[in-house]
């Protein structure tokens, strides 16, 4: 199964009603969820190589998960958690983080207090 089949797994258990998706190890290649609504979804403690460009990623857990090179871009993560997760290189750019929290997440060795946001 490639990555994009299992992306397209992931979508269609979503859309079945299914919302957690905790301990996941997807780095065995980059997952596509451009675009799609995954609102709610909980990904906590997972590893996982992603796009999430321009996704609706409101209220989404991403609690200390491995999300390096992730890109964000465009998506709204508006009171998202990514506590206590590794986002080195991970890419907000046009992000809306209203309401997010970062507290614990660490990039390249920084590691963010209570209402600090990466860089978008």
């Amino acid at each position: 199964m490639t990555s994009d089949d299992k992306s397209k797994s992931i979508l269609a258990r979503y859309a079945a009603g299914e919302r957690i998706f905790s301990h996941m190890d997807r780095s065995d290649g980059v997952y596509d969820f451009s675009h799609a609504d995954l609102r709610g979804a909980v990904f906590s403690s997972s590893s996982m190589f992603a796009n999430f460009i321009a996704a609706d990623l409101r209220d989404a857990d991403f609690s200390n998960c491995n999300l390096k090179t992730c890109d964000f871009s465009g998506a709204n993560l508006e009171n998202a958690s990514f506590r206590g997760s590794a986002i080195d290189a991970a890419v907000f750019d046009g992000a809306d983080l209203t309401g997010c929290d970062f507290k614990d997440a660490s990039t390249f060795g920084h590691v963010f207090v209570e209402d600090e946001l990466p860089p978008h």
